[in-house]
């Protein structure tokens, strides 16, 4: 693959650069924040798009290189792959996905999958190179070389890595102390404690004992129930006899009721009969003093009528005596005649008066007497004349409390006959006890409504312990399948480590030697031979031969043959890892090379790599001054 043009229409502090492009050797030179990091970023999110997220870092691409003025943000990448193929990518980096297009300028862009995440993979199938790999390898950044001389163990600890694994991100030792890092604090060990795995299995073997203990709720539940059932059942029983016995109060004090109307008409009746016996009594009682009273009075009569005779005839004599004696003193025959006459006539009047007066008393009293009798005999006839009434009143209270109560009896009996037996439905009616057995019936159902409450207490906390059973029945199954995770996420490290392990003892026997041995090749020629040997171990890492024949560890060597190493080696990786020839982009990537060091991997990349489009980002003109010396062409690129 060759790039054949970058057209930068905004990107970064970069406007409207158009940079061409050659086969070999590329410079691109610029002062220090002219651009050369940011078109080399270009290229690689031409490739692969612009993240919006930082992946690590301390800010995304897209916000990195947002131009700070305007709205375009976009750029045109225009390269050739080994198998002549030509393609234009037009991209628009606020847009997920490019523009693709062939040598005839047609859109070939819905050729390619597209990622939902990461957008159009064209040139992932193109040359099968992720953008991860492509940086780990061709792309050589400026911070991955520019570094302090007390940093030469991460650089050593790259090139070990790479030698080990083949990626020099990616240590063996580093992966499974990982792995058992991540298995420990992520899972746990059997020895472990509070550690997820343990914590788990506690919290099952707790919640497997808590269900035990629920369980009896689940069996109690339905006791509760049927219990509560038969209790209902059995309170609407007793409440129907609560009810029948309220009905046979309330009939028997309308019983009542009547019979004290009944009572109150005999009552009369008996006083009325009580009344006529004394009035009769007292009838005859005064009928007999009427009687002797008028015997005495016969006799009285003629006791006064006999006085009366003997009065006048005295008062007669009495009369012509005065007469006599005024005849004899007056000499008056006439006056004492007229006195005489007068005397006699007064006389007689006043004894007549007197014997109508001692009549007139016999006759009144006499005739009270009577009148009473008669006003006696009325009233006896009234009070008669009401008993009648009275007795038939008294019937017809009779006839009807009988009527009614026989009736209510059984209106009584039908409406109850179904929920309570006749035989003790007739006990009911026919009890003294109404009162009592009401008290009683109202007991016996508060009681019974006290255990429906209890039961439903009991059995609302069994739901509430049957819930809560539920709960930890679902929490249960999640631990579970959490705790089923973590054995298969430990399953999967344990077979990630296995992996890991026989593909890195596969690296050994395989890949490692043959790295070491292109590497030991590349170390040769750049370092003029100084060194000519470079070996890996596990217990020390990388070791050098020096020219003695000693091996020293890689760590003592010299930045700069340090970084020389480090570039050989992903040099010699770029050949494995893709048919396609992928160009190389070296950013500030000789920093710490002497002249020598400088002359020798610039030869070394001419010879090696002359079929491979090389592109340097540089501050400095050593690399044409040298280039220029060593007669090598290159394409110089001014920004």
């Amino acid at each position: 693959m060759k790039i054949k043009n970058l057209k930068i229409n905004a990107y970064g502090k970069l406007h409207d650069v158009d940079i061409d492009l050659k086969n070999n050797i590329n410079i691109i030179h610029g002062n220090n924040e002219s651009g050369k990091s940011t078109v080399l970023q270009f290229i690689i999110n031409s490739c692969y798009g612009t993240a919006k997220n930082k992946k690590g870092k301390e800010i995304s691409d897209f916000d990195k290189f947002k131009p700070w003025e305007g709205e375009d943000f976009s750029g045109k990448l225009r390269y050739i792959l080994d198998n002549g193929e030509e393609f234009e990518i037009y991209r628009e980096f606020g847009k997920k996905n490019p523009k693709i297009f062939d040598k005839n300028l047609e859109d070939v862009s819905k050729k390619y999958s597209i990622d939902k995440t990461k957008g159009n993979d064209f040139f992932f199938e193109q040359t099968k190179i992720d953008e991860q790999l492509f940086i780990s390898t061709s792309a050589i950044l400026q911070k991955e070389v520019k570094i302090e001389k007390n940093m030469q163990m991460t650089l050593i600890q790259k090139i070990a890595n790479m030698v080990g694994t083949g990626e020099d991100n990616v240590s063996y030792k580093k992966a499974i102390d990982r792995l058992d890092k991540k298995q420990l604090n992520e899972i746990g060990t059997e020895r472990s404690r509070e550690k997820p795995i343990n914590i788990l299995e506690k919290r099952i073997l707790e919640i497997n004992k808590e269900i035990s203990n629920l369980e009896e709720y689940e069996r109690v539940q339905y006791g509760f129930e049927n219990d509560k059932n038969q209790i209902k059942d059995d309170l609407i029983r007793e409440e129907n006899k609560l009810c029948l016995l309220k009905e046979i109060k309330a009939i028997n004090e309308n019983k009542e009721l009547e019979k004290e109307k009944i009572r109150v008409q005999e009552n009369i009746r008996k006083e009325n009969s009580e009344k006529i016996k004394t009035t009769e009594k007292k009838i005859e009682k005064l009928t007999k003093e009427t009687e002797n009273k008028q015997k005495e009075d016969s006799k009285n009569n003629k006791k006064v009528n006999k006085k009366i005779m003997t009065s006048i005839f005295l008062t007669i004599i009495l009369i012509t005596i005065v007469n006599v004696l005024q005849i004899v003193l007056l000499k008056n025959i006439k006056v004492c005649a007229l006195i005489c006459l007068l005397s006699i006539m007064l006389g007689s009047f006043f004894i007549y008066l007197m014997t109508q007066k001692k009549h007139k008393k016999t006759i009144d009293g006499n005739s009270n007497n009577n009148n009473e009798i008669i006003n006696l005999k009325n009233e006896v006839y009234l009070l008669k004349n009401n008993n009648d009434i009275q007795e038939k009143e008294i019937k017809r209270l009779i006839d009807n409390f009988n009527i009614n109560y026989n009736s209510e009896k059984e209106i009584i009996k039908n409406k109850y006959k179904e929920s309570i037996e006749e035989t003790e439905i007739n006990n009911l009616l026919n009890s003294e006890k109404v009162d009592y057995l009401i008290d009683s019936e109202q007991k016996v159902i508060n009681d019974k409504k006290i255990k429906i409450q209890t039961i439903e207490i009991n059995k609302k906390t069994a739901e509430e312990k049957l819930e809560k059973k539920a709960n930890l029945e679902e929490e249960l199954s999640i631990l579970k399948e959490e705790y089923e995770g973590l054995k298969r996420l430990n399953t999967s490290i344990n077979l990630a480590k296995e992996i890991i392990k026989s593909s890195y003892e596969k690296m050994k026997e395989t890949v490692t030697p043959k790295f070491t041995q292109e590497l030991s090749e590349t170390v040769a020629k750049i370092t003029n031979g100084s060194y000519t040997n470079v070996k890996y171990n596990d217990e020390v890492g990388l070791i050098v031969e020096t020219k003695n024949g000693n091996y020293v560890p890689a760590d003592r060597l010299s930045t700069g043959t340090i970084d020389q190493m480090y570039l050989s080696l992903r040099l010699a990786i770029i050949k494995e890892i893709s048919e396609e020839k992928i160009p190389i982009l070296l950013d500030e990537a000789f920093a710490y090379y002497d002249e020598e060091r400088l002359s020798n991997i610039l030869k070394y990349i001419n010879e090696i790599f002359e079929d491979m489009q090389i592109i340097i980002f540089t501050c400095t003109n050593r690399e044409q001054e040298i280039l220029e010396k060593l007669n090598i062409d290159y394409n110089l690129v001014e920004l």
